[in-house]
């Protein structure tokens, strides 16, 4: 089934004469895309605003594409914020009575405990694959209710096979995971992006280069000075950032640390290329966990 999500991963990306009526599907993030497309398999046309290696804080769309959203048989968001470069679009597909749905708000959401966020809702729910579970059966469920001419049993029987597919993640994820000693389970990241897999899996947050939800806030010196000694002090082995760049900030905070912290690459926000590590939500979060085990578990 991976090859058959890279497979959509690679043709939905883009806009297309049928994405303007009611049989329609327009999303915004390439994530929720490939999970929406598992979902719908051949039932409907879907079309994914967000190029893969995109920000999905900092993405924009052409009018065309603005056009389309609004008419839609169903836009599916992430919302809780994490769209920024297209609410304004969003928001006006919702003013013309365009169905929608703001998958982050049917998952439990949880709120940043701290930094330059702190208390607004996280919408980096898709590092947990059970709160990705509950998003499936929210999606199913719309697809049913709002897209005209699809099969429900059809539709239904492929969110099953793929909610099988979650689970197989979730249980490998926390095999992989169980090999890192208690005491090495700390993760420092670019910005706050995976309190989720934290909580799914008994990490400790250490802190954040910026200390923020949203890559479009920038660190002062006092927060890298105060994160590096923290970094010190524990002796983390490694500072996780977002790919496909290294970050520099992250690279910058390990000089400043004083100690030798590798910089590894996670693929947090977007998926990529279907030639890429990435090309499916599975294939991401399976690299991305493969990078954390290794670094904190002292793998080869």
């Amino acid at each position: 089934m991976a090859a058959l999500g890279a497979a959509l991963a690679l043709t939905l990306t883009g806009c297309s004469a049928a994405g303007s009526s009611g049989d329609s599907i327009v999303v915004t993030t390439n994530i929720l895309g490939d999970i929406t497309a598992e979902i719908v398999g051949d039932q409907a046309d879907v079309t994914v605003l967000m190029q893969p290696n995109a920000d999905p804080h900092s993405f924009a769309i052409s009018a065309q594409q603005a056009a389309d959203l609004e008419r839609a048989g169903l836009v599916v968001h992430n919302g809780l914020g994490l769209e920024e470069g297209v609410q304004r679009n969003v928001d006006a597909a919702v003013a013309e009575g365009t169905p929608t749905i703001a998958v982050g708000e049917e998952v439990d959401p949880m709120t940043y405990a701290d930094g330059g966020s702190q208390g607004e809702q996280d919408p980096h729910f898709w590092t947990d694959p059970q709160r990705v579970r509950t998003a499936v059966e929210a999606i199913t469920d719309r697809v049913v209710q709002d897209v005209e001419g699809v099969d429900e049993s059809a539709v239904r029987a492929n969110a099953e096979r793929y909610l099988g597919e979650i689970d197989e993640l979730d249980t490998w994820m926390q095999e992989q995971f169980d090999e890192i000693p208690d005491s090495d389970r700390t993760l420092v990241t670019n910005h706050h992006v995976f309190g989720y897999l934290a909580e799914r899996y008994d990490f400790d947050v250490l802190g954040a280069v910026i200390p923020s939800g949203t890559t479009l806030a920038s660190p002062s010196p006092a927060d890298l000075e105060d994160l590096a000694g923290t970094i010190r002090e524990a002796g983390v082995p490694a500072i996780f950032a977002d790919s496909p760049e290294t970050d520099r900030l992250a690279q910058v905070l390990a000089e400043q640390a004083g100690v030798d912290v590798r910089v590894e690459a996670l693929f947090s926000e977007s998926l990529t290329e279907a030639d890429g590590e990435a090309p499916t939500y599975v294939d991401m979060m399976r690299a991305n966990t493969e990078t954390i085990a290794d670094s904190l578990a002292g793998r080869p």
